[in-house]
């Protein structure tokens, strides 16, 4: 027989907290409501330690707060020409300031923002706002278009983790806005991928201008190719912000 949705998550409570599963058979009134009450306690716990690094006011405030963080330590690394100073400053002063357990993670996780982003391996959200793991929701694809994956996998962390902000995260120098820009020939999975990119492109337009209209693009996207999270944004329970990413600077500002 197929678990409810409840059940499963009580059973995820129950195993989080090392409560056997078996004590989930049949069993008296009582006894079972002695563990419907461990249950919900395991979870509200688990919950808990899950939410320790989630802030208490806007999600979006606090990752750009945190990228500003993180853009003095980068910049800072762009003084020194040694290889090895660069990474010893970097690791020691990342403004990385809270880390869920790793045993709570294994049990679960409650993100408290998604990032739709490039693939790019210059573009790592978690070390652009300082985040740790179990904080942030990626979706990565070059570009960072709304593929139907990457909606797909959004409406889950808005439906099933109730994730409250979705960032869409363009970024200089991207190599598909780049190709979609371009006449070279592609392979014909390439052009599908570039072509809700070159659909919102602008005559005369720049990299940086088309890279910050791919990004606003692919944010309009989301709530028009989702009713999930169209209904979401209606209700007030989501937020869906484009932004932009510069290397060099370390700096996301908004779009």
């Amino acid at each position: 027989m197929a678990h409810s949705r409840r059940h499963l998550l009580r059973i995820l409570a129950l195993a989080g907290a090392g409560v056997a599963l078996d004590t989930l058979g049949p069993r008296p009134a009582a006894a079972a409501e002695g563990v419907a009450e461990a249950a919900a306690e395991a979870e509200g716990t688990l919950v808990e330690r899950l939410s320790v690094c989630r802030p208490g006011g806007d999600p979006l405030q606090e990752l750009l707060r945190r990228n500003r963080d993180f853009c003095r330590t980068w910049q800072a690394a762009e003084r020194s020409e040694n290889p090895l100073d660069r990474a010893t400053l970097l690791h020691d002063s990342w403004p990385l300031h809270c880390q869920v357990r790793p045993d709570a993670l294994a049990a679960g996780q409650r993100p408290w923002a998604s990032v739709l982003c490039c693939a790019d391996s210059r573009v790592a959200p978690e070390w652009i706002f300082a985040c740790g793991a179990g904080e942030l929701f990626e979706v990565r694809s070059a570009g960072n278009t709304a593929f139907d994956a990457g909606v797909a996998s959004l409406e889950y962390a808005v439906a099933e983790l109730a994730v409250p902000l979705i960032l869409v995260m363009g970024h200089s120098g991207c190599g598909a806005v780049t190709a979609a820009m371009a006449s070279t020939p592609l392979t014909p999975l390439l052009e599908e991928l570039v072509a809700p990119i070159r659909a919102n492109l602008q005559p005369g337009a720049d990299l940086a201008q088309a890279v910050r209209r791919n990004a606003a693009a692919a944010a309009a996207a989301l709530p028009r190719r989702s009713a999930l999270l169209g209904q979401a944004v209606a209700e007030g329970r989501l937020a869906i912000q484009a932004a932009y990413f510069d290397i060099g600077s370390g700096e996301v500002s908004l779009v």
